[in-house]
């Protein structure tokens, strides 16, 4: 139970780490976001096959690859869904938010809790890692390692729209513990659903390993592509790559 607490909290301060880099740095180059948030993408996919969708297929049993297919496209459509409902809205982290602050401060707003909404699957799948038991706690690490790397830049883009807004820095920041603190619950709710019942771990799994995948391909990495994309693209493999060779060291 303690790594799972330590996990929840390192988890969720990573966003708190991001907003403070944000507060630091409040004109992060477009450059330099795109190919942390790149990084951040290739740590988040080795997370996600290495440490979800691989376990789920091999504890699946007979019909493993069935349940684990199922499980994916389910944790995708549920984020596709909460997409329709409070669209994830990475691009207001542009410039246009400073040229018209009054207008946009309902739609920062929304910005942020889009944002807290995305980090309860990410906190799920952070949970549900450790629910594979203490053999498996390297992959556990492994998810949640790349889930607070993800974090990190995560928490920087919260910081410059509310302040360009005309929000005041201790209501920023306030909002960006919020959106780890849903993380932090996100965490046991996926730890204590597996505990509860082992029958369920290879679909949790796989809908954990579904919600990542499809951050990464819906938010993340079309984020990054705005000119540089043979730097992003090299970011995104040395973020995959330092995630596997942390897998093999703690196998």
């Amino acid at each position: 139970m303690v790594p799972v607490l330590l996990t929840a909290l390192g988890v969720g301060g990573a966003t708190l780490i991001g907003a403070i880099i944000g507060f630091i740095f409040k004109n992060i180059s477009h450059k330099f976001s795109d190919i942390v948030l790149s990084f951040a993408s290739g740590v988040m996919l080795a997370a996600a096959v290495i440490g979800l969708i691989i376990p789920s297929v091999e504890r699946g049993g007979k019909y493993g690859i069935i349940v684990t297919v199922i499980g994916i496209f389910a944790g995708a459509l549920v984020l596709n869904l909460a997409d329709r409902l409070v669209p994830h809205l990475h691009r207001m982290a542009g410039a246009d938010i400073e040229e018209h602050k009054k207008s946009n401060v309902n739609k920062v707003i929304l910005f942020v809790i889009a944002i807290a909404i995305h980090n309860l699957p990410e906190g799920i799948a952070a949970g549900v890692g450790f629910g594979m038991g203490a053999d498996n706690v390297g992959e556990a690490i492994l998810i949640a390692g790349g889930i607070a790397l993800q974090n990190i830049p995560e928490g920087m883009v919260i910081i410059g729209p509310m302040l360009a807004a005309g929000i005041s820095a201790k209501k920023t920041f306030f909002a960006a513990a919020m959106t780890g603190v849903v993380e932090v619950v996100g965490t046991f709710i996926g730890y204590f659903a597996v505990s509860i019942s082992s029958a369920i771990l290879p679909f949790a799994l796989a809908f954990a390993g579904g919600t990542m995948l499809y951050i990464i391909s819906d938010e993340m990495i079309p984020e990054t592509h705005h000119g540089e994309a043979r730097g992003v693209t090299y970011a995104l493999l040395i973020g995959f790559c330092l995630m596997l060779v942390f897998d093999v060291l703690l196998g």
